[in-house]
């Protein structure tokens, strides 16, 4: 099988928030380039972080533990981090795996 890997990371800072809007597959192939994108921000306890998630099409293990890692991460500085506009297909992904309980979810880009 010749799937095309395809992920992209959009970055807004505001006064308020880093928004991170991911697109395409998030595989371990793109786990580590998600990871350093987001690691400068993890610190940055000011400001909100968020995942907006709605135009991630695909999700594995490898993503979903990077995830994991920024909520924890986030938990032990005491800052919030926020995962918006989760597709159907991958929120049954993290309802399986457990993840669901520990993510602060919004519906929409109200933030």
């Amino acid at each position: 099988m010749n799937r095309k890997h395809t992920f992209q990371i959009e970055k807004k800072v505001t006064p308020d928030s880093n928004l991170f809007y991911l697109t395409g597959e998030l595989d371990l192939s793109k786990a580590a380039e998600f990871r350093a994108a987001v690691d400068s921000y993890v610190a940055d306890t000011d400001r909100l972080m968020v995942l907006n998630l709605s135009n991630l099409g695909y999700i594995d293990s490898t993503g979903i533990g990077v995830i994991l890692s920024l909520l924890k991460a986030r938990h032990v500085l005491k800052a919030p981090i926020v995962v918006e506009e989760i597709p159907p297909k991958i929120k049954r992904l993290f309802d399986m795996t457990g993840l669901t309980p520990f993510i602060q979810e919004t519906k929409n880009n109200a933030i």
